[in-house]
């Protein structure tokens, strides 16, 4: 693995301005106006894989947007490793709280600025160079084969099918994820569950059109009000969410397995710093490791009604909406989950205001193995990248793609991530910084190596 390795210390230049060149394509899968800039990138993605040295690469067609695949094998014989990746993002808003231009890229105290800079095309990009050093260098030892999809920020909708439908060509002995994060930058660590989601929308609707508040206010039914109400109903004065049987299939982790997660470094006070708050809050009886990790949890994604601009309307609103996201952990069904919240919500709305909730897309939550081949060999590589071995965390995050590929494909995946929490994914300033991302190539470089001799073993 050497000879990669000098590659990419050669080549750490050329490698930024090509991640550079992607990141200026603002591939948001939210906002339908951006549909060709995701073909767009489909395009470039198969331009850089042919270039690191690919045997084929397609943009191919999904439901939704386009699947980029791509692959070398080289012995079959030898072990496959799928890689995943996605090449959409999180929209900008609100872009006032940007230091810099969410898709040109700047360096900045050692951290790339941009939007996709970590989630995902940063950590995407890593495995295409990882990959192109041990090609230039005939150092690759396995098969690889790319998976690249363009719709994982809205719950990846169309990649359960086409995974379906390419079951074949998509074989392989693991499945090497980089989504997620690690505890901090000489900390490493690999996340061994992430947690599921439920995300719907509640529309209020009251007065069949805006009304006068002066008029009006106090004898008709607000939809705003209303809405907060309900909001603030889903959860009790211990933070636990009250919705019937939201609990009902939680596994309640042991007391045993408790105090070997509490192990893992957390310094509280950092954690407070670096949020700027005072205090932390969440689930009575729970450390802030354990709500994120083993407890599911309820969240306002977003909330509005009436007038929002400048100035003063003194409107009652005929209508309120708000989406709601709710983390679930192993064992809870995203689909089950999603009927529960509409049926409550739509049960207790009182006579004056009507109530819809409209599941719009989720996941299960996914657990990964300590024991399987493809953990020993990330523990191999991080614990000679970073010269202390990695510690085992389970994720707040959803990667809902990742359940259903164990479900469809039956393939394990192995989730190395190495973005850190003050990267600010999905919020303004989204970073990287140039450490983790140079660190994240070679660590993928030597993964590599060690999960073929777990396999030969």
């Amino acid at each position: 693995m050497k000879k990669s390795i000098e590659y990419v210390e050669g080549n750490k230049d050329k490698f930024l301005q090509e991640l550079f060149d992607l990141i200026r394509i603002p591939s948001i899968s939210s906002i339908a106006e951006h549909k060709p800039d995701m073909l767009r990138m489909a395009e470039a993605l198969k331009t850089n894989l042919l270039a690191a040295g690919v045997d084929k690469a397609e943009v191919m067609p999904s439901e939704g947007n386009p699947v980029v695949y791509a692959e070398k094998l080289i012995d079959p014989t030898k072990p496959t490793i799928l890689v995943y990746g996605h090449y959409d993002v999180m929209p900008i808003d609100p872009i006032e709280l940007w230091e810099s231009k969410p898709f040109e890229p700047e360096i900045r105290d050692g951290k790339i600025y941009a939007r996709g800079a970590d989630d995902d095309k940063g950590q995407s990009f890593m495995h295409i160079k990882a990959f192109e050093a041990m090609v230039s260098t005939g150092d690759l030892p396995v098969n690889v084969k790319f998976m690249i999809e363009g719709e994982e920020e809205i719950g990846s909708p169309s990649l359960g099918k086409w995974c379906a439908e390419h079951k074949e060509m998509l074989k392989a002995d693991t499945i090497l994820v980089s989504d997620t994060g690690m505890i901090a930058s000489d900390i490493p660590s690999i996340t061994t569950g992430l947690r599921g989601l439920s995300y719907v929308e509640v529309k209020v609707t009251g007065p069949n059109k805006d009304l006068h508040s002066g008029i009006f206010g106090g004898a008709v039914a607000n939809p705003a009000n209303e809405l907060a109400k309900l909001i603030a109903s889903l959860t009790d004065e211990n933070n636990h969410i009250t919705i019937p049987g939201f609990y009902d299939d939680v596994i309640v982790v042991s007391e045993e397995e408790r105090a070997e997660m509490a192990k893992a470094p957390f310094d509280i006070e950092e954690y407070k710093k670096a949020l700027g708050i005072k205090e932390v809050y969440g689930e009575k009886g729970f450390s802030t490791n354990e709500r994120t990790g083993i407890r599911p949890s309820l969240d306002v994604n977003g909330i509005w009604s009436g007038y929002i601009g400048e100035g003063a309307k003194t409107v009652l609103p005929s209508v309120a909406h708000a989406k709601i996201s709710m983390r679930l952990v192993p064992n809870q069904d995203n689909e089950t989950i999603s009927r529960l919240i509409k049926t409550h919500l739509e049960s207790i709305a009182p006579d004056y205001i009507k109530v819809e909730v409209t599941p719009l897309h989720g996941g299960q939550a996914y657990v990964s193995p300590i024991t399987m081949p493809a953990y020993k060999a990330a523990e191999k590589a991080y614990s000679y990248t970073f010269n202390k071995k990695p510690v085992p965390t389970r994720s707040g995050g959803s990667i809902p793609i990742v359940s259903t590929f164990e479900k469809v494909l039956g393939i394990k995946s192995i989730l190395i991530g190495f973005g850190l929490e003050s990267d600010a994914i999905h919020s303004p300033n989204e970073n990287y910084p140039l450490f983790n991302f140079y660190k994240g190539i070679e660590t993928i470089i030597y993964f590599y190596n060690y999960f073929n001799e777990e396999l030969s073993k």
